[in-house]
């Protein structure tokens, strides 16, 4: 065995370490679940995205306590070191060659390669025995999702556009948000979606979950998947329309970190004032989109 193949196998032996140890920490009580979110330097600056998220869960509704589950993944040692400023479940992934602290625009080389290192690492999340809930750092967390969850689902997964039912394949589904249950369906399923970026190359994680996701593999491996309803697990592509139902609110359909903290900031304002009102939906609708419109 080569002296550079020994460091790269000591090297991913020693970063499964770590990552056992994060996800223990951060695992909840009685249950091997997560919750996951992945940042670069660009989404940690301070004021940024990453501050942004952390507020949501602290004036979101049963959400407080959520955030001691959160591992957040970074994809660069600023936003580790950013991390570990602010928040005790910090996992640092390496890429090696690629730089992923700069902002990655939306289909860039940099940004397919972020996306796709994503669904490799939760896979190792996966086979290492854990649950998950992946969230992107641009979604707020305004309550506590898992009793909308289905407990019979393996896979469940927002949507940018809800058209049916839950098992309805119709649906556009999202990856900025998901619950994924470890077991052995998932886990295959989770090496079959990575493989379709060889299949179809130049697109994106998100994209080849829509070509795959009637494929007969998956009944095959009797996968339970669910979309979940933009009425709970909303965003700007179709915002919900009654703050009673609401968890999450994410800013997809959106390019530019601009964009996006500004019309964060309004959803967080116009969450503090539903709250203000003993949790009933006087507000009758979202401020936002407005500059991600």
């Amino acid at each position: 065995m080569s002296l550079r193949l020994i460091m790269k196998t000591y090297h991913l032996i020693d970063e499964i370490k770590k990552l056992e140890s994060a996800l223990k920490k951060a695992a909840m009580e009685n249950s091997k679940t997560v919750i996951i979110t992945t940042l670069n330097a660009a989404w940690t600056e301070p004021n940024s995205i990453f501050d942004i998220f952390l507020e949501s869960f602290s004036i979101g509704y049963q959400t407080q306590s959520l955030v001691n589950h959160v591992v957040v993944v970074a994809l660069d040692q600023t936003a580790y070191s950013r991390c570990r400023t602010v928040h005790p479940h910090c996992f640092a992934l390496t890429t090696s060659g690629v730089d992923f602290s700069g902002e990655a625009t939306f289909m860039s080389q940099d940004y397919l390669k972020m996306m796709w290192r994503r669904i490799d690492f939760l896979r190792v999340v996966l086979e290492l025995g854990y649950s998950f809930i992946f969230s992107d750092a641009d979604v707020m967390w305004l309550r506590d999702p898992f009793p909308r969850f289905d407990p019979d689902a393996d896979f469940q997964i927002a949507c940018d556009v809800y058209k049916s039912n839950s098992t309805d394949p119709d649906n556009i589904p999202n990856g900025g948000f998901k619950y994924v249950k470890s077991n052995h369906r998932t886990i295959k399923f989770y090496r079959f979606w990575y493989r379709g970026r060889q299949y179809f190359p130049g697109k994106h994680d998100q994209d080849v979950l829509d070509m795959i996701k009637m494929h007969p593999y998956i009944s095959e491996i009797e996968l339970e998947m669910r979309y979940l309803d933009t009425a709970s697990f909303s965003g700007f592509c179709e915002p919900s329309k009654d703050l009673d139902l609401v968890c999450t609110m994410h800013a997809n359909c959106c390019v530019g970190l601009g964009k996006k903290i500004h019309d964060l900031r309004m959803v967080i304002e116009d969450w503090r004032r539903y709250m203000a009102l003993s949790h009933t939906s006087v507000i009758g609708s979202w401020s936002a989109p407005w500059q991600c419109r």
